[in-house]
């Protein structure tokens, strides 16, 4: 994994643009502390920094081939299939890294090759001969890449920080970009990058940027297609996928771990790679996270509705691994909640957020490269909005089906249009969904709601979890994103995804031999959250430094009443803010997150 950018214009000598290059590269170091690279000529600098995983004495970057020229962010998984069709076509390699695979691979077939990879990437080839680039991202989205084109100079990067190192492109944010923040934060819509000069590439699509022009196509959307396998052959085909997209990114020449839970998603993916290492005559080092105190405050609910740490010992001991505990300082789960913010570049999941750039803070003592169980949930069919008939069929997005507790919180005559554009951008994804003539409208609605998870929710922990190890020096890996995965699961009939009403119940079926019967049919907790009192307190001292602040324009948003009866009393918060894990104490904790993300990027509102 490492940190990619870019700047080009027709009329900007970039050698003499050297401090912002700097400045874009310092930027990036923490995604790729082993390496630095350039390339750096009148018109085009491409800018580089490595976390070595493969072939760590090779592979530096930017990389060239013939008039090519690469930086690359990501993992290829089936490296060595294209490698062995390039050298039967004549290519001969100096290296076992996956760079210069992709590089022969987009010299030979050009964005034909996008077709070929399994993996997760977003890379740029620039073309010296043409002057004209090449810019990528894997289908799911698992990396990011942004751009921002501003008075004839184009930029790309890795992280939103690093465009705002260029002087052109200005921290702005206007009316929609604040609707994100207040009224669908912490999501954003897939191609937004929040500042009004900023922008997204899409996940499963390419660019072309040439002659002072930019084009956009798409490599890869998901599509309806009918599923012809009984139910045996389903199970058959879901494990197989599963297990075999696990153990493709088991391979690693740095040391490598999993998270684990001891719920299902974590507890296959461990299994996996424990057997995976006892074959090559290793253990496997697994992890949890858990907070100081929390067995003590815990209180079962129906989202949360039993504790990891009952069922970790269960399944380390069935595989194995060689497991280690990390438990957060409370205090500093808050605090962190600052540094989440910085890394993500943008508000975000608060202290799910800052729990795990803690987390991933210390596993990175020990290892470079860990696997973990994101995104099951939103293509096996795992959230409760699944389920749940009384919300089915409402007409907006589940996790956040009203737009009250975001309002309360404002003062009263803000953003006047923000229902109006939630509603908007719920209704553009579901009008994007792929559907069959045969479907009936529930087939159809699950087809929808399949759409809405991997466009919103999903993005949402992806953007997650990349910042927050990326941050770390971390590469994380998550193998239920294998896009043949998603293309599966999408055309597969709820009856057979929800066997016995269970959520994600052909998984369950399809792994209940090889795992404990414990793990296998546990209900779903999500992600732990501290249930400690002094997390809450010292929020409550942030929110009032929030608060206290005349001088900045959050004071000029914020309905100050509301906000501090949050303080006095969470449980006030009827609604879920966003999904099952941000309530009462995550509501102040997101204010917190704007308030200091307005302060790190001096950023101005634009009406």
């Amino acid at each position: 994994m490492c940190g990619i950018a870019g700047m080009l214009s027709p009329h900007i000598d970039m050698r003499e643009r050297r401090d912002v290059i700097n400045n874009i590269s310092d930027s990036l170091k923490m995604r790729g502390p082993d390496a630095r690279g350039e390339m750096i000529k009148p018109y085009a600098a491409l800018i580089h920094r490595r976390l070595a995983v493969i072939d760590p004495k090779n592979g530096a970057q930017p990389m060239t081939f013939g008039k090519y020229t690469i930086i690359y962010n990501g993992e290829i998984y089936n490296t060595e299939e294209i490698r062995q069709e390039l050298i039967r076509s004549g290519y001969k390699f100096e290296t076992s890294c996956d760079t210069e695979v992709l590089l022969k691979a987009f010299h030979k077939w050009r964005e034909r090759s996008l077709e070929k990879l399994n993996g997760i990437f977003a890379y740029a080839v620039w073309n010296d001969e043409d002057r004209e680039l090449f810019l990528c991202r894997d289908r799911i989205g698992v990396k990011p890449l942004f751009y921002a084109e501003k008075e004839e100079l184009f930029c790309f990067a890795s992280r939103i920080k690093s465009l705002l190192s260029v002087p052109e492109i200005k921290p702005q944010v206007d009316e929609n970009g604040l609707n994100e923040i207040f009224m669908l934060g912490p999501a954003k819509p897939i191609g937004s990058g929040v500042f009004r000069d900023i922008k997204e590439l899409p996940p499963g699509a390419y660019m072309y940027f040439r002659q002072g022009k930019s084009e956009i196509k798409y490599y890869w959307k998901l599509k309806a297609r009918k599923h012809n396998e009984s139910f045996t052959e389903t199970l058959e085909h879901t494990k197989f996928l599963v297990t075999d997209s696990i153990r493709r990114q088991l391979v690693s020449d740095v040391p490598l771990c999993t998270f684990l839970s001891g719920g299902l998603d974590s507890s296959i993916i461990s299994m996996i790679a424990a057997k995976y290492y006892c074959d090559k005559g290793k253990t496997l080092q697994t992890y949890s996270v858990d907070y100081e105190d929390n067995d003590k405050y815990f209180t079962e609910s129906i989202f949360q509705p039993n504790k990891d740490s009952d069922y970790i010992g269960i399944i380390s001991d069935f595989i194995g691994s060689k497991h280690k505990n990390i438990v957060l300082d409370n205090r500093q789960v808050a605090k962190a909640v600052i540094d989440s913010t910085y890394a993500r570049g943008l508000p975000g999941f608060t202290d799910v957020d800052s729990s795990l750039l803690l987390f991933c803070r210390q596993i990175k003592k020990d290892c470079t490269v860990a696997v973990s169980g994101e995104c099951a949930d939103e293509i096996f069919g795992g959230y409760p909005w699944y389920h749940n008939k009384d919300i089915l069929f409402e007409d907006c997005f589940p996790w956040s089906r009203s737009g009250n507790v975001r309002r309360s919180i404002l003062k009263r005559g803000l953003l006047p249009k923000g229902d109006e554009y939630v509603r908007e951008k719920y209704r553009e994804t579901v009008a994007k969904t792929p559907y069959l003539e045969s479907d009936t409208k529930f087939e159809k609605r699950m087809r929808e709601m399949f759409m809405l998870n991997l466009d919103w929710f999903m993005q949402t922990l992806l953007v997650r979890k990349d910042a927050m190890s990326m941050e770390s020096s971390l590469e994380v890996r998550v193998p239920f994103c294998d896009h043949r995965i998603v293309e599966y699961a999408y055309n597969m009939p709820w009856e057979i995804k929800s066997f016995e009403g269970r959520e994600k119940g052909i998984l369950r079926r399809a792994f209940e031999r090889d795992l404990p019967t414990s793990i296998v049919w546990r209900k779903k907790s999500p992600y732990p959250k501290t249930f400690n009192p002094i997390y809450f307190d010292e929020i409550c001292k942030m929110t009032e430094t929030v608060l206290s602040d005349k001088t900045g324009p959050l004071s000029e948003m914020l309905n100050a009443d509301t906000v501090r009866a949050l303080t006095e009393n969470p449980d006030t918060l009827k609604e879920p803010w966003y999904g099952q894990l941000m309530r009462g104490p995550q509501v102040l904790a997101y204010i917190v997150q704007i308030y200091y993300w307005i302060k790190d990027n001096n950023v101005e509102f634009i009406f």
